[in-house]
């Protein structure tokens, strides 16, 4: 049985404010909270239908829910299984980049974008990734949902880009409309790619720390490629 506190506590986790002074998050579904409990990440509180409930005996933070009590406690349209409150992980101050490759999110606003890229950079094994400080919140909850659990893998650091690049010592490569061909360019086993905002591109301040620019070559009209297309397709050549 959930109660109206219930209820109310877990949409004030809707606002970054409310997640950081907390320290947690909201993920759904039972992919993705498995996914953050073979990470190790605790969950403080979980909400589930009995079917989950009785499939997770060990966990002592369960509350069993009927499917019209999940609805209302749930940010989907259609809530599946399980809710649960996440502590978010304590993470270095800086990230360690040498001997990977790493990405570098320069402005990335839309949340369903920024999961994407988060789950791709899982996809070809990478785990670092630095954010600009405006870009998409990572415990959005659409951000979780559109990672498929990759939250659980890959850690997210927020910076100011260009203050944090000139301290950097591994290659950065740029996603750049003037840069050399993917097609010619070689493997990387180290440094970061930067992806720029998907309206306006990399912003100026951070261009000058780019030290190789790669460019997807088009053969149509469109103007440019979404920002997690793009991150895919380079990713897929240099990784």
């Amino acid at each position: 049985m959930i109660s109206k506190n219930d209820v109310k506590y877990i949409q004030t986790l809707f606002h970054k404010k409310n997640r950081d002074a907390e320290g947690l998050f909201v993920a759904e579904g039972p992919k993705l909270v498995n996914d953050l409990l073979t990470a190790g990440l605790t969950l403080k509180q979980v909400y589930a239908l009995p079917a989950w409930a009785e499939q997770h005996p060990g966990l002592a933070a369960v509350t069993t829910v009927t499917q019209a009590e999940l609805e209302r406690l749930s940010f989907l349209q259609t809530p599946n299984q399980v809710l649960a409150v996440v502590g978010k992980p304590t993470l270095s101050p800086t990230p360690i980049l040498q001997g990977q490759v790493g990405l570098v999110l320069d402005g990335i606003q839309d949340p369903g974008n920024l999961g994407t890229i988060l789950r791709i950079a899982d996809w070809f094994g990478i785990s670092v990734v630095v954010a600009s400080e405006d870009t998409a919140d990572l415990h959005n909850p659409k951000v979780v949902q559109a990672t498929m659990g990759s939250i659980a893998r890959v850690s997210v650091w927020y910076k100011q880009l260009d203050a944090w690049l000139a301290k950097v010592n591994v290659p950065v490569f740029g996603a750049l409309l003037n840069g050399a061909d993917i097609h010619n360019y070689g493997k990387i086993k180290e440094g970061l790619l930067v992806i720029g905002n998907e309206g306006r591109g990399i912003r100026p301040e951070v261009l000058p720390y780019i030290q190789q620019p790669l460019t997807i070559p088009g053969k149509g009209q469109a103007e440019s490629l979404n920002a997690a297309v793009a991150a895919g397709i380079i990713l897929s050549h240099i990784c």
